[in-house]
């Protein structure tokens, strides 16, 4: 196969990125009592299409948000902060993992808003 010219995807650099997840189209048609868990399934899903991670670890402000309105009322759309971080721990499987936080949505409501790459200076 022919290579993409030189714009090679780099997976083993750490970096934080805030996107827009449609959780609507993915939760169409699923079941009332299964919609809370699998907005949680879908969310990870998506970090580890995004970031190219297997291992996804969900922060507990964004578990409390999906399920702030109960198992049937799951937001349709949802701000997220993803980062790629290094593990720390010497006997890992993998040497990055993605955190997914909650990202703070302007007031002027989310669109327009693309993905946005987040200059981490910590």
């Amino acid at each position: 196969m022919a290579d993409k010219g030189g714009k090679g995807v780099r997976k083993d650099e750490v970096v934080t990125r805030e996107y827009t997840i449609n959780l609507h189209k993915r939760l169409h048609g699923c079941t009332f009592k299964k919609k809370a868990p699998k907005a949680i399934k879908e969310i990870r899903k998506f970090a580890q299409k995004a970031m190219g991670t297997t291992d996804v670890r969900i922060d507990v402000k964004l578990n409390k948000q999906i399920w702030s309105s109960g198992i049937r009322s799951v937001p349709r759309r949802v701000r997220v902060r993803i980062s790629r971080k290094r593990n720390a721990e010497e006997d890992a499987k993998e040497e990055l993992y993605s955190l997914v936080t909650v990202a703070e949505v302007p007031a002027e409501g989310m669109k327009g808003l693309g993905t946005a790459v987040i200059d981490e200076t910590d």
